[in-house]
């Protein structure tokens, strides 16, 4: 059975209100924690004001800090190298999912378990790639270029740790998130037919729990939903508006997930962990 894949959609000016590339560190760690606590799949940053140049520059800042966020500690070295935009990357908060295991001893490995590794050199038998523990571990499958990212299963524990490649959608347990730079617009990211339920959060949306049902049932049919968000000065509507285009005609619901906020505006971190709490409780499963 296919597993249900959840993505959510935050636009590029999410770190406009904040000046300093520290802050801005500090909320997209706020972002990553929630996609992470909630399961989320793909994290998708679509450009919300496609004229401004600057938002190609944020939209790299904030893929590099939430791709860097999602990788294990111990192959952050060999990915990332020396970048400017990571100056601040010591407030990100861990992650502290499955895929970042504390263990890094090879002896209490077990077979069977999964670990992010990435490919260091070739030996007669294979490949040796970092898995995090004391010694590289094997892996016999040769075709893979070096410096390669991949998602594995230990398959031996032995005098020598060997491994094989796996797919992330075998893993029972959630495995992390990737990180999408959409180049079109959110009219465009939804028309692409990639998802089969869209879902808009705006404070001019129906009540939740007024269409709550409604927004089930089609859930439990969905093999990929998309939950979009708005920026700090601007909601769907208006970049819907401004992209010749109105919200309630692009995705299939528009939802107010903090009905009566005492607050005049919800930040988009904010109206994320509202949202996606809220949605796991309503349609765990």
């Amino acid at each position: 059975m296919e597993k249900k894949k959840q993505a959510i959609a935050i636009p590029t000016s999410v770190i406009s209100d904040t000046p300093h590339l520290r802050e801005k560190t500090s909320k997209i760690g706020l972002i990553g924690r929630a996609a992470a606590i909630f399961n989320i799949d793909e994290i998708i940053i679509y450009p919300d004001n496609p004229r401004k140049a600057k938002q190609r520059k944020d939209a790299d800042v904030i893929a590099l800090l939430l791709a860097y966020m999602e990788t294990p500690q111990y192959l952050r070295k060999r990915l990332f190298k020396l970048d400017p935009k990571l100056q601040f990357a010591g407030i990100l908060p861990p992650l502290r999912t499955p895929h970042h295991p504390l263990n890094r001893k090879a002896e209490k490995l077990k077979v069977g378990e999964y670990r992010e590794g990435v490919t260091l050199s070739r030996a007669k038998e294979g490949l040796l790639v970092d898995i995090g523990v004391e010694n590289p571990a094997l892996m016999r499958e040769t075709s893979w270029a070096l410096g390669k990212r991949l998602t594995l299963q230990i398959v031996n524990v032995g005098e020598r740790v060997e491994v094989q490649t796996a797919s992330r959608d075998e893993i029972p347990s959630y495995w992390g998130y990737t990180v999408t730079v959409e180049n079109h617009s959110f009219g465009k990211l939804v028309e692409s037919g990639k998802f089969d339920l869209t879902i808009a959060t705006s404070k001019l949306g129906a009540d939740f729990m007024d269409v709550a049902g409604e927004i089930g049932e089609e859930w439990k049919k969905s093999h990929r939903v998309l939950v979009a968000f708005g920026a700090p000065a601007r909601g769907l509507h208006e970049i819907v508006r401004d992209e010749g285009d109105n919200l309630d005609d692009v995705v299939d619901f528009v939802v107010n997930t903090v009905p009566r906020q005492g607050t005049e505006t919800v930040r988009t971190e904010e109206a994320l962990l509202a949202t996606l709490a809220v949605f796991n409780v309503q349609f765990r499963g």
